[in-house]
Formats: C-alpha cells, structure tokens, sequence
C-alpha cells in the first residue's frame, strides 16, 4: 500500500488505529482501498506485528519516526507520497531542512567523482546537509565530501537499515550515521531489491531543496530523483559533461529542459538562497545569528555608502573573485545584505 493510499486512510478515519478497526466495506470507500487490501488488512495481525518490529528496532538501536511526529522533517511531509514510516540510524536535526541531494551514476568517471566530492564539500562548508542514496559512484563520493569538512549527510536507503548495500560501504555507512542519519522506509530485514531503489529516490528529493545530478545515463536512477523533484517543486540542477559520452547524456538532457548548469558550488547555492531564506522564515526564532567573519565583515562594510557591483567589490576588497562571490552568498544567507539585478549588493534595511 502507497503513502497516498495510506494518507487517504488516516484522512478518512482520524487515525491508523481507528482504520485498522473499520469493516471492509467502510474501508473500500476510501480512493486506493480495493477488496483484496480491505481483505487483508482485516486478517493482518498488526498489534503483533507492530511489537515484533518495536523489539527488533530497539535490539538494533535505531529509532523510527512517523506522520505527525515532531521529528518528521516537514518538507518530506509535505510530499502526496512521504513513507509514513522513517527508520532512523543517527539522528535529524533542524539544520537538515537546508539540505541539497547530491546523485549521478554508480558507474561514475574519476571526473564525476571529484566534481560530487568538490560540490558536497563546499556546499556542506556552508552549512548544507547533502543527502544522496549510498550508492557506488557520485552517491558515495558526495556522502564522503562532507563528511570530509565536518558537514552533515542524509543517506536514503533502498532495503532495511541492517542490510546495508552495497555491502563494502558498511564503513561509509557507519560515517554517515555519525555525521547525520541513515534513513529507509523499509522494516528492518527488508532486502535490496530493485524494485526498492526508484522508490526510495522520491524521500531523497522530498528531503532535499534542490537535487543536484552530476553524471547519468538516459536510464540512470538518478534521473528518476530528478523527475521526483520536479512533481515536488524542488530545484533541479545538472553537471554538463562531454557531449558524445554516454555517462553525461542524462545530464546534458536535462540541461537542455531547462535544468540550471553547474560549474561550481556558488551555482548551486545562489540559486537556493530564496529558498533558505524561507525555511528560516518557517522556523521558530533562534538565538541571533553569530558575529560576521572578518572578510564579511570587510565587504559588509563596503556596502555602507551605498550598492555596489560584483566588480567593485571585489577589487575594494582585495579579496579575489571566487573568494568575494563566497562571502556574498554568505552575507546573503545569514540575511544581511540582498542582491539586485544586474550582481549588484546591497544591504538590508535594518541590516
């Protein structure tokens, strides 16, 4: 039964208890619910089952969260299709609802490697939660980039946190499990099946702001997460590669669509900016944020006669291009200063 189906059910009976007590005939009223599932979900021995999966996930010391919990991250819940059930390694923490997917081929280049790496890096440098899928290839070099800077990762699993694949990234696992979480919607014992692995590309997104794809095929995995993101209004963004390799196709497709062109990591988080800026808005008050840094401090400062341009401000600076765009997206993040057309800055009022 589907997240919808199961949404639908709640829905229409307050909660999953009271469906589980419905007759089979209340249940086919509900759109998803037809006689075999209303059949079987009569026959289902759900308390038993339910404290059979409680003692094995306390055996395991993994935690589970569900619909309507504090902890279920918002943005996944806003999904038609969120699992109404996460199994949980590690731990969420607010600061994830600023988070980037990071995905491409298992069969990935040296080339896209590095480029993941470099990507989840930067972006976890600056307060990112990259989340990808475990896999071999950009998944598992994304997942190592942030753990490299200290930043935090999210890895979605395709069967039970106790089966982890591929089986040689047990190690890599373990890293993210202690750098953020491991997550699946599958019950524990829950094997790798292919069929699991499109279905678990839908949180991977859902999670996420933006999903960045660095490499694929025409048939990648990856290109589902990316179809997933744009059914979830997330942003999508694709890493160009050689025209006539096949390991770049997918990509140079979905540029072409319209997906926005990544050569950097500032390509990735001025475009997700807007969207920062909101989840802050939707959280409660936090503490100020924390005293500028003393470059953003040197180019706060330049913005106190007035706006400026990108140029200006670099060279007022002496800060150097790459470094001075960095500062920028920085101030912008933390809300102190705005961009206008034309990559010009100025302050916020207030600010």
């Amino acid at each position: 039964m589907g997240g919808v189906a199961l949404q639908g059910l709640i829905a229409a009976f307050g909660s999953a208890v009271k469906a589980w007590a419905a007759s089979p005939e209340a249940l086919r009223q509900v759109s998803g619910i037809g006689p075999a599932i209303a059949e079987a979900m009569r026959r289902f021995p759900w308390e038993r089952m339910l404290r059979q999966d409680q003692a094995r996930v306390a055996r395991a010391g993994l935690t589970t969260i569900v619909w309507g919990d504090p902890d279920y991250p918002p943005r996944l819940q806003a999904v038609a299709s969120a699992p109404p059930v996460l199994y949980v390694r590690g731990g969420l923490t607010p600061e994830d609802e600023a988070a980037v997917a990071v995905v491409g081929s298992r069969r990935a280049t040296a080339y896209g490697e590095e480029m993941a790496r470099e990507l989840a890096r930067e972006l976890g440098r600056r307060g990112l939660t990259i989340v990808s899928g475990l896999a071999r290839g950009i998944d598992a070099a994304a997942h190592r980039g942030a753990i490299e800077v200290g930043g935090r990762t999210l890895a979605v699993l395709g069967c039970g946190l106790d089966q982890i694949y591929p089986p040689e990234h047990r190690e890599l696992a373990d890293g993210v499990a202690g750098s953020g979480a491991l997550l699946s919607e599958f019950p524990l014992g829950a094997p790798p099946l292919r069929p699991h692995f499109p279905r678990r590309n839908r949180v991977i997104s859902g999670l996420s702001l933006g999903v960045v794809v660095v490499e694929a095929g025409v048939e990648s995995g990856a290109l589902i997460t990316a179809h997933h993101a744009l059914e979830q209004g997330r942003e999508v963004f694709a890493v160009p590669g050689r025209v006539h390799a096949r390991y770049s196709e997918g990509c140079n497709r979905l540029i072409k669509a319209g997906a926005k062109l990544v050569e950097t990591w500032e390509d990735v988080l001025v475009e997700l900016v807007p969207n920062l800026k909101r989840s802050a808005r939707s959280r409660p008050a936090e503490p100020p944020p924390p005293e500028l840094s003393a470059d953003e401090r040197l180019v706060f400062d330049l913005l106190s006669g007035g706006a400026q341009h990108i140029d200006a401000i670099i060279v007022g600076s002496g800060l150097g291009g790459g470094r001075a765009a960095s500062v920028l997206v920085g101030l912008e993040m933390k809300g102190v200063i705005r961009q206008r057309p034309g990559k010009v800055f100025e302050r916020q009022k207030g600010a």
